[in-house]
């Protein structure tokens, strides 16, 4: 038996309910993983939510790290005993969870069990982002909203080492100093300044060359007008609510700029693609061009809290829960 959290409707935090169930012993291609530290993503707040609607009674939970404890007989890879990690699926919340091969990434021993959980779909996302969605360059300006989050601190890190100027939309003083220590040039309090005429300032009127953003709704407005003529607008996110519709002609008037509504899932559906994303990842992680900042840890028996702290903008950087 495990333990495992389910929810039977969607909802507030308080619809995961904790259960124990049996789990069979993994077959052809599947591996079954014995969970040592899970992630928590805001994507998890919008399965839960029903705002991406999942069948139910349902799992949560898309990241999870831990040890390989058996494997199908179709299993090419992995064995007993290897580390482990996924980015995708549903059911980490739990304390142990079976996924396909070709899901898994193995763990390098220059990282931890619980900075790959924290990092692995921030990382992975970042990745994408930075070097396929838009790729960032020495000469470009980015606009990155949420930099103190725990994609907006991987992403300002990843950028400045690229050589980009970064701008982060932050919401107090104390994130601001966060996302400052973490590559961003300049940050700018969205609650108390004017972000576009901000950004203007600092980029003498040009704009940025891509806005990423993850809030969504009330940012949606402020992404557009900081962009510059060709600049891209990366959507991946909706923490505020969904955005609105984009209107073609709208683009076109602005200076022919480009949107773009991406998803890891996306990016990384071809397994050479995962493999090779993490393999980057893990890369810029050993060599110190991204710290993975896990400021806060729950125990899995406190997940209800965990979300209720996520959607109330409590949280900095990556949050781990300890099985």
């Amino acid at each position: 038996m495990v333990g495992v959290y389910r929810m039977h409707q969607a909802g507030a935090p308080e619809v995961m309910q904790w259960e124990e169930e049996d789990i069979e012993a993994p077959t052809g291609k599947m591996v079954l993983i014995r969970h040592t530290a899970i992630g928590l993503n805001y994507i998890d707040t919008y399965h839960r939510s029903g705002l991406y609607p999942l069948p139910l009674p349902t799992r949560l939970g898309v990241e999870g790290a831990g040890v390989v404890e058996a494997v199908g007989d179709a299993v090419e890879h992995l064995q007993v005993g290897d580390r482990v990690a996924y980015a995708g699926g549903l059911g980490a919340y739990a304390e142990a969870n079976v996924m396909p091969e070709d899901r898994l990434v193995k763990l390098p021993e220059s990282v931890s069990d619980e900075v790959v959980a924290a990092s692995l779909l921030k990382g992975l996302t970042t990745c994408y982002l930075v070097t396929r969605t838009f790729p960032v360059s020495a000469d470009d300006t980015i606009l990155v909203h949420a930099a103190a989050g725990g994609v907006g601190l991987i992403l300002c890190q990843w950028a400045r080492h690229i050589g980009a100027t970064v701008i982060g939309t932050v919401g107090n003083q104390a994130k601001a100093a966060l996302a400052e220590a973490n590559g961003a040039d300049h940050t700018i309090l969205y609650q108390t300044e004017d972000v576009v005429a901000r950004v203007k300032d600092i980029t003498d009127g040009k704009g940025v060359n891509v806005s990423y953003d993850a809030v969504g709704k009330s940012t949606f407005q402020t992404s557009l007008d900081s962009l510059a003529p060709l600049g891209m607008f990366v959507s991946y996110g909706n923490a505020s609510g969904n955005a609105p519709a984009v209107e073609p002609h709208d683009l076109q008037n602005r200076g022919s700029l480009f949107f773009t509504r991406p998803t890891l899932a996306t990016y990384a559906a071809d397994p050479k693609d995962l493999q090779d994303m993490a393999t980057q990842l893990f890369g810029v992680i050993a060599e110190g061009v991204v710290a993975i900042h896990i400021n806060q840890r729950y125990p899995l028996s406190e997940l209800v809290q965990a979300h209720t702290d996520l959607e109330a903008r409590a949280t900095t950087g990556s949050t781990v829960i300890i099985p």
